[in-house]
This record gives C-alpha cells, sequence and structure tokens, in this order.
C-alpha cells in the first residue's frame, strides 16, 4: 500500500491486462488482498480512453443495508478481471469468480502480482480461467542481493 508501489503494480497492472487482451471492463477480488491491486489499476487507467474500474468481493454478503457480497464499480453482464495479490492455491482467486460469475459477471482472467508457483496458477487454469503474473516467487529471490 506504499504509494510508490500503487504507482508501479497499477502501471504494470494495467500494462499487463492489456497486452493480454483483456480489455476489462473492472478488476477486483477478495478483500483485502485484491483491493489495493484492483484501485491501483483503475487509478492508472483514469486517463485512458479505456478506463478499468474496481470492485471488491466479500467474504460474505453483508447482513444489513444492501446486502451485497461485490461492492464498487460492478453490474451483471460486466466483462471483469479477477485480481490477486499473491496467488497460492488458487482458492481465493476461484471463490472471487465464482461469486462474480453467480452475479452475472463474465471473468475473463486472472492477474497475480506474485506467482508463489505452487500449484494455484495451474488449479485456476484447469477451472477455465487464464491466468496472468507480474512476477513469480523464484523471480523476486534471484533479484535479492
Amino acid at each position: 500500500m506504499h504509494a510508490d508501489g500503487l504507482v508501479l503494480i497499477g502501471e504494470l497492472g494495467l500494462t499487463a491486462l492489456r497486452d493480454a487482451g483483456w480489455n476489462p471492463e473492472a478488476v477486483g477480488g477478495m478483500t483485502l488482498g485484491a483491493d489495493p491491486v484492483a484501485y491501483a489499476i483503475a487509478r492508472a487507467s483514469a486517463p485512458t480512453r479505456a478506463p478499468v474500474h474496481a470492485f471488491t468481493v466479500r467474504k460474505a454478503a453483508k447482513a444489513h443495508g444492501a446486502l451485497r457480497r461485490i461492492e464498487g464499480c460492478f453490474e451483471p453482464g460486466m466483462r471483469v478481471v479477477v485480481v490477486e495479490d499473491v496467488i497460492t492455491t488458487g482458492a481465493s482467486a476461484l471463490e472471487a469468480a465464482s461469486a462474480l460469475a453467480g452475479a452475472g459477471g463474465t471473468v475473463i482472467g486472472v492477474l497475480a502480482v506474485v506467482d508463489r508457483e505452487e500449484g494455484g496458477r495451474e488449479t485456476v487454469e484447469r477451472a477455465g480461467y487464464p491466468v496472468r503474473s507480474l512476477v513469480t516467487l523464484p523471480q523476486l529471490l534471484a533479484a535479492q542481493p
């Protein structure tokens, strides 16, 4: 959540989405890990001709108020990408994808900042969602002095 990190993740995340050819209307995932990633990408996209909005998926629907599980810029029929800070098992990405599909969204992919390379990517891909990551854990470890 460091200001410089948000700028970097926003720019890299938006570039990764465009490079994948996904062009979602919105990005988001399970709160709390996905929230800063989604907000950073949304902010980076603001000055472009194709802004990407953000949403968050709660672990459960609120028991009061609007009773929503998905908050923010999400409407049924939207093309969305699930974002993750770290993908390990793929369980949270699949939970978010299930909630979004159940609410009428079309999940076109999953974008993780870090892929720990512990089987999560493969699990998500077996479920039918393409996965992109900005970096893998081995790459991060190799870059340390």
